[in-house]
């Protein structure tokens, strides 16, 4: 080492040199020192690297800043999930490994400052609120950001309420149903949080909204989301919905009843589910104890409008509408007596109808719709005082079915009249004989043993005559007025033959004959 050079001179005239050396860049090396040690540790698991400034080493106090510099870039801004386990063992690896290291070089390095190692070690422990008060800091912008992303969650279920509103409840379903969820996500998961504070309101609004249609008195819309309300207690707390929990039953026994009401009304389809769901969810309300008086003046006005100008519709209505009251669950509303009485008069007044309707098919020309409907208002009602003329009106459209002619009047109960008319089989086939005119009438005729039919041919022989051979055929003698009469021949049983008509213009003073045979290939003839 070089150093400047100084000489004296002695007593004896002799001079003597020597060298100073210069003065060390760093205090030297001193003895062992186990507390300042310790601070130089302590003051390195601030993150700051003060143990490393401390012993001038600037190098290492960099990079303890870098070190702390990344993890502040890594976890700013707070993220929700907070810092990752990963980056908390890495860095805090790094804290221990400056700490033991500054420690190590603290042992026997002279401190720049302070000079005694107890305030060293004091301002270390004083040091170390720094990464406690950073924790604090972060854990509370954690917090917050927390907070800032249930808000988010919120404002999401509020979107997709906006957005459901206004739109058909069967197409926007699945989003009311994924913002409820979102709701009581927020209320069970985060009860504290300022977003569940929110949710109470949200859900007065999620139900105002889905139970929209009832407010606009829009009925039957209004069944369907009112119907889901009531199941919401299944998926959110009772306690979060308070009053909500009974909110929609009120508005939803309304709008089955009102909806059920007018549907039934004008005549259309649905009312009878709805007032089942209305008998049976609640049973005691107001509401359900309208539906037996609707029944009764529906029941009314079907039956009047059986003597309207369509009577078959309103046969049909009423037999539908006797079905339909007699499935509807009275029993929990206490009136299943009356409903079935409704039911009763509506299935009387349609079997009746039956004849009303009848008549006018027969007048309208449909004639084998009469002969249907005559027959099945005899089969129902053989005492009713109708019961004969609907016989007679069963003939006489049976026979307008093959001459119209027959049908241009209606048939009367009248019996009897002047003029002999004999009726023959002159045929193997058992017959059936109807005649209507200025009376309607029928009889069977039995088949005749030893006649056959007869080619077709032969008929156009002016000397043709059935009937007029030595057989003993079956035959019978009935009475009848002056006047236009209309017989129709049907083989009965399983004759391949088919009806043959004959009109016969009945006069005074004569003697009439008919005669039924077979043609071979044209059936039945008269």
């Amino acid at each position: 080492m070089s150093g400047d050079q100084y000489g004296v001179r002695d007593q004896d005239g002799w001079s003597q040199g020597f060298v100073v050396p210069p003065m060390p860049s760093a205090p030297p090396p001193g003895p062992a020192d186990v507390w300042r040690a310790v601070g130089v540790g302590l003051l390195n698991l601030s993150g700051l690297g003060l143990g490393y400034a401390l012993i001038r080493r600037p190098l290492l106090t960099l990079l303890c800043w870098v070190a702390t510099g990344l993890l502040l870039f890594t976890v700013l801004p707070a993220d929700p999930d907070g810092i990752s386990g990963a980056t908390l063992v890495v860095y805090g690896l790094f804290l221990v490994l400056a700490a033991v290291h500054g420690a190590f070089l603290g042992l026997r390095n002279r401190l720049v400052w302070p000079a005694k190692s107890p305030l060293a070690i004091a301002l270390g422990v004083l040091l170390l609120a720094v990464p406690v008060a950073g924790g604090l800091l972060y854990e509370t912008a954690r917090k917050e950001a927390v907070e800032e992303m249930l808000l988010d969650r919120l404002e999401k279920a509020d979107d997709l309420v906006r957005k459901a509103s206004g739109e058909s409840f069967g197409t926007t379903q699945s989003e009311y149903r994924r913002a409820l969820t979102a709701y009581d996500d927020l209320s069970t998961d985060h009860p504290d949080s300022r977003a569940a504070e929110k949710v109470p309101d949200r859900l007065k609004t999620f139900y105002t909204t889905v139970g929209a249609s009832y407010e606009e008195q829009e009925y039957c819309d209004a069944v369907a989301p009112l119907e889901y309300l009531r199941t919401v207690p299944q998926t959110v707390s009772k306690q979060d919905l308070g009053s909500l929990t009974t909110w929609p039953d009120d508005r939803l026994a309304t709008s089955l009843y009102e909806c059920a009401s007018d549907s039934l009304a004008g005549g259309t389809a649905g009312w009878q589910d709805q007032f089942s769901d209305l008998l049976t969810t609640f049973p005691d309300s107001d509401q359900a104890a309208k539906v037996e008086p609707d029944i009764k003046t529906a029941v009314d006005k079907a039956i009047k409008a059986v003597g309207g100008d369509d009577p078959c519709t309103a046969v049909d209505q009423l037999e539908t509408l006797g079905s339909q009251v007699k499935a509807l669950p009275g029993e929990k509303a206490g009136v299943a007596d009356a409903l079935a009485a409704n039911a009763g008069r509506a299935e009387g007044s349609a079997s009746a109808g039956v004849y009303t309707c009848g008549v006018d098919q027969y007048n309208d020309g449909d004639f084998a719709e009469a002969v249907t409907s005559m027959n099945d208002f005899v089969d129902a009602n053989k005492n009713h005082k109708n019961a004969p003329r609907a016989k007679k009106i069963a003939i006489a459209a049976e026979i307008a079915q093959e001459v119209p002619e027959a049908g241009k009047k209606l048939p009367t109960t009248r019996s009897g009249g002047s003029i002999t008319v004999t009726v023959k089989n002159d045929s193997p086939d058992e017959v059936q004989v109807m005649y209507t005119g200025p009376v309607t009438g029928t009889f069977t005729l039995k088949g005749c043993g030893g006649c056959t039919s007869y080619d077709w041919s032969s008929t156009l022989n002016p000397n043709f005559k059935p009937c007029s051979g030595s057989k003993n055929y079956p035959q019978r003698t009935i009475s009848l007025p002056v006047g236009t009469t209309y017989f129709l021949h049907k083989p009965k049983g399983d004759s391949a033959s088919s009806p043959a008509s004959d009109t016969a213009k009945l006069e005074s003073g004569y003697i009439y004959t008919e005669c039924a045979y077979v043609t071979t290939g044209y059936g039945l003839n008269s």
